[in-house]
């Protein structure tokens, strides 16, 4: 489901973040969360032999490691027309059901935005 309204500021910057991470980095996708204080966690795909994440999963770690308790927001920049259901639940794990995800292509135009325990796009 998109959304016709205009994108709040924080939510474009941490858009804006995660789609730097993707290109920055060479990766499939980037991403990037924000925590119950604002602040922002930015992370790109881990791609490792042994360890295998999603941009918005290792985002969603990075809070939790800096010790976030909440998050209020995350985005992710994908190919992808929806956000994967595993990376829904690590947001909704931390940020309950009604978390928005937003998800962007990788010009920065939002695709969809969805509660993190609601019904993909």
């Amino acid at each position: 489901m998109t959304d016709s309204a205009p994108l709040d500021p924080e939510d474009r910057k941490i858009i804006t973040l995660a789609r730097s991470a993707r290109a920055r980095n060479g990766v499939p996708e980037g991403a990037a969360v924000r925590d119950e204080t604002g602040r922002t966690y930015v992370a790109g795909t881990v791609a490792l032999e042994s360890l295998k994440l999603s941009a918005l999963q290792t985002a969603v770690a990075m809070a939790v490691a800096s010790g976030a308790t909440s998050l209020e927001a995350a985005a992710v920049v994908t190919e992808a027309e929806q956000a994967a259901d595993a990376d829904r639940a690590a947001v909704r794990d931390l940020g309950g059901p009604g978390t928005p995800v937003l998800v962007a292509g990788p010009d920065g135009a939002l695709r969809a935005s969805v509660p993190a325990g609601g019904p993909a796009a």
